[in-house]
């Protein structure tokens, strides 16, 4: 019984370990961060539109990077 405990407690480190994953993703290549700039200047924050137009990359992430330029750029 004490294994199957175990195992149900390692769920929490594998959403630890995609939540490392998705920080990763945050890095954005020039060409993925000039496409963000130039639609978010057409369309806003509608970050579903501006993702639909980089492949891999969700909504989410889009307006996680977003808010995050624009923090340290202040």
């Amino acid at each position: 019984m004490a294994d199957s405990e175990h195992s149900s407690s390692g769920g929490n480190n594998a959403d630890s370990q995609e939540e490392s994953s998705r920080e990763t993703k945050l890095k954005f290549s020039e060409d993925e961060e000039a496409l963000v700039t130039r639609m978010y200047n057409l369309i806003g924050a509608r970050w579903s539109l501006i993702a639909g137009r980089i492949p891999g990359r969700t909504a989410e992430e889009i307006e996680r990077y977003w808010n995050t330029r624009a923090s340290t750029s202040e």
